[in-house]
């Protein structure tokens, strides 16, 4: 896999950062496999400059041979620069091997103020591209983490997946799973076989590296949960 982080693209009246992972990430799948665009939670906190929620993306690729990650990391800083708007402070970090340092400092950024400073220390000690964009280049702090949320395996909610965002209204767990969804299930982790699900709000869970459908029931069929 290669892990792909981007944050702080945007500012209050443009399109946000998860918009231009898809758009980076429908250029990249003519040439890679696109496992799907992921959204985190970071720490949500006044003392943290942000534009809404405080959120990162990571765009996952399968890869056949060999892939630079610093060649990648600017390849893609230039598509962002492309996209610039005053006010934001973008960055973007591209790693293939993702030590579990770097996972745990994305948990830490889900719960402590972080400083550039560290994340690219970090980043540099284990030779992992971290390119600060434009701005004051904060995004770098966002960037490093959804590496290491996305590298874990259990973190954010898919953005794009399979056929995800062409799903509307109610279908049966059949036509989720068809669209390239791996299951539904609920908070619990029971599997769902059978009903209805209303699809228009579905966003998967990155759980077990896989995109999950966590549901509840509601009414007369399965509701869709919006999980971090």
């Amino acid at each position: 896999m290669i892990y792909i982080g981007m944050d702080d693209t945007d500012n209050a009246d443009s399109r946000g950062t998860g918009h231009l992972a898809r758009a980076i990430a429908q250029i990249l799948q003519v040439e890679f496999s696109l496992v799907g665009v992921v959204r985190h939670q970071l720490l949500f906190d006044p003392r943290v400059r942000y534009t809404a929620h405080n959120s990162s993306k990571s765009v996952i690729l399968g890869v056949d041979g060999d892939v630079e990650p610093i060649e990648l990391a600017k390849r893609i800083g230039r598509l962002m620069m492309d996209d610039f708007v005053p006010g934001s402070d973008p960055g973007v970090c591209v790693a293939h091997d993702v030590p579990d340092e770097i996972v745990q400092y994305g948990r830490r950024a889900q719960s402590e103020l972080i400083t550039q400073e560290e994340a690219r220390a970090l980043a540099a000690a284990h030779g992992i591209p971290l390119l600060g964009l434009g701005g004051d280049e904060g995004g770098v702090i966002g960037a490093l983490a959804a590496v290491g949320l996305a590298a874990s395996g259990e973190d954010g909610r898919y953005m794009m997946v399979g056929r995800l965002r062409a799903l509307k209204g109610m279908l049966p767990v059949s036509g989720v799973l068809e669209a390239g969804i791996a299951a539904v299930e609920t908070r619990d982790g029971a599997e769902v076989t059978d009903g209805l699900v209303a699809t228009d709000k579905l966003r998967p869970a990155r759980r077990r590296g896989l995109p999950i459908a966590v549901v509840e029931w509601q009414d007369d069929h399965w509701q869709p949960l919006k999980l971090n």
